[in-house]
């Protein structure tokens, strides 16, 4: 889901003068704030960045009716042809169903519609209704040949939000590298994506956020090249009822935000997919499942903060 990820890069061992400043990209899509900065790039090469963004957003956003998962959930189980990014990030979606056993699940939408976290009226769903959303929540229906998806259930339907900024910030990386660019810092809402080094050759130094921090208070200090960070966590998105805190990471087999012993999941990894569906994977998971999935990964590493403040690292 949506990491809050606090990017910080400092110059350090060179003198401003011998170093370029980055273009920076900002924008609003996906209902995030993304920020690029490229090095030795053009201006061109960053309206092709904004492009692909819009894109992007115009292929996987469920809010975005004329999109592809758009009309794929309104299909009501008729095939649907849709792009080959569409097609290929619901196969990764599924891929990662099946990896946690269900845990990360592409098609909650039924059940994370029925919450909202944004307009600070703080209502919790029906207990039936919700029931009846989680009777249409199973990766299993889903049916990808070529690029033709399928809905074996026709209530069931897709939300690629937390995987989507992950795979869009590859394919941002993919482009730029193409284009020659050896140096840059791709931020889609929090899932940050680095090229190479900083100029000097030095890493990039990526703050993650304290959970709950009000005033954005840094927790650690990661120093990374050509590298993904992604955090997901119960202080993004909630509000608070009766002493409760019910947040935006929903359990697919239930409904309800998960409860268990962590606050917080960073993913260092190579592709900014995979973090962003494993850090939403391992918080499910809770520590120690999500520990032992990490250990079994290559190249992948992972930070628990559990909410005793204790942080538990797989490396």
């Amino acid at each position: 889901m949506l990491g809050m990820v606090i990017l910080c890069v400092i110059f350090t061992g060179c003198t401003l003068a011998r170093i370029k400043e980055p273009l920076t990209m900002t924008g609003t899509y996906f209902d995030t704030v993304i920020q690029l900065q490229v090095w030795d790039a053009d201006e061109e090469i960053l309206e092709h960045c904004k492009n692909l963004c819009r894109k992007y957003e115009n292929l996987f956003s469920a809010e975005v009716e004329s999109s592809d998962i758009g009309r794929i959930n309104q299909a009501e189980g008729k095939p649907v042809s849709v792009s080959s990014e569409t097609a290929e990030l619901i196969q990764l979606g599924i891929h990662y169903g099946e990896l946690s056993d269900g845990k990360f699940d592409i098609t909650v939408l039924s059940a994370s519609e029925l919450w909202d976290f944004h307009d600070g009226k703080k209502v919790i769903p029906d207990q039936k209704v919700l029931e009846e959303a989680v009777s249409h929540i199973d990766y299993k229906n889903i049916q990808v040949d070529g690029t033709t998806v399928t809905m074996k259930d026709p209530k069931c339907r897709i939300d690629l939000g937390g995987i989507a900024k992950g795979y869009i910030a590859d394919r941002l990386k993919e482009y730029l590298e193409k284009e020659g660019i050896e140096h840059a810092t791709i931020n889609l809402g929090g899932n940050v994506l680095t090229i190479g080094t900083k100029p000097d050759g030095s890493d990039y130094k990526i703050g993650i956020q304290k959970p709950f921090a009000a005033d954005g208070e840094v927790l650690e200090v990661l120093s990374v090249h050509d590298r993904s960070v992604v955090s997901s966590g119960d202080y993004e998105r909630y509000f608070e009822k009766d002493g409760v805190i019910y947040h935006h990471i929903l359990d697919p087999q239930s409904g309800w935000p998960v409860q268990n012993d962590l606050d917080q999941v960073t993913i260092l990894s190579d592709s900014s997919a995979d973090g962003d569906a494993l850090s939403t994977t391992c918080y499910v998971l809770g520590l120690e499942k999500g520990m032992k999935l990490i250990q079994e990964m290559d190249d992948v590493e992972a930070i628990f903060v559990t909410k005793d403040g204790e942080i538990h690292r797989s490396y």
